[in-house]
């Protein structure tokens, strides 16, 4: 009688996955694919950490919780930020597009280039499916170039995580500092180091 078998080998290698050494992107090639249209706009992918990552497609609810997110940041800021949604900024190995961006100075001061990291007030994912990916990957990379808060708005759980103090570009980066916000409180933003105002977790879940 045949004994069912794991396609994971022995050693434990995933069948599929190269044993070679993979060739990872700069930020300067990664920009030269797009200029020369070897990349669309049509291309569901970002660059993290050198890898070109396919972005996961967007359900209802991350649709409906973004727009609550940004409307919410806007009625709140003065005119020395702006947000902006679903848009790359450049950082020391990436280029994500991060769901909510909010950024110093005003949209035609970019004109040239994306923001970059001392740009930045604060970045936000909007996490369903990507909630990991957001809590990994995501917050090493905002961290590792120094964004100072970075927000993970949580589906699943119902909550807003704020991750603040990054630690920079060290072997290991990330924020020294997490505080969750669950229905019914108030997440403060802060800019530049002081409270501009507050979002309450329950509109953005409602």
């Amino acid at each position: 009688m045949a004994t069912a078998t794991s396609r994971t080998e022995t050693n434990g290698h995933r069948p599929g996955v190269p044993r070679d050494f993979i060739w990872r992107l700069s930020l300067e090639q990664y920009h030269r694919m797009i200029y020369q249209e070897i990349l669309t706009w049509a291309d569901p992918v970002e660059l993290l950490e050198g890898w070109l990552v396919e972005k996961m497609p967007k359900k209802p609810a991350h649709r409906r919780v973004t727009r609550k997110l940004r409307q919410s940041l806007e009625s709140l800021l003065a005119a020395a930020w702006f947000v902006d949604c679903q848009e790359p900024v450049t950082l020391l190995d990436s280029e994500p597009e991060p769901d909510i961006s909010v950024v110093r100075g005003a949209d035609e001061d970019y004109r040239e280039r994306h923001p970059q990291a001392s740009d930045i007030g604060m970045l936000a994912e909007v996490a369903d499916t990507t909630v990991p990916r957001d809590q990994r990957m995501k917050k090493r990379i905002y961290a590792r170039s120094s964004v100072p808060i970075y927000w993970i708005v949580n589906i699943p759980a119902r909550r807003v995580e704020v991750y603040e103090d990054p630690a920079g570009p060290t072997r290991n980066p990330t924020y020294r500092r997490r505080t969750d916000y669950a229905m019914g409180a108030q997440v403060p933003v802060i800019l530049d180091g002081k409270k501009v105002g507050a979002i309450s977790v329950s509109r953005l879940f409602a």
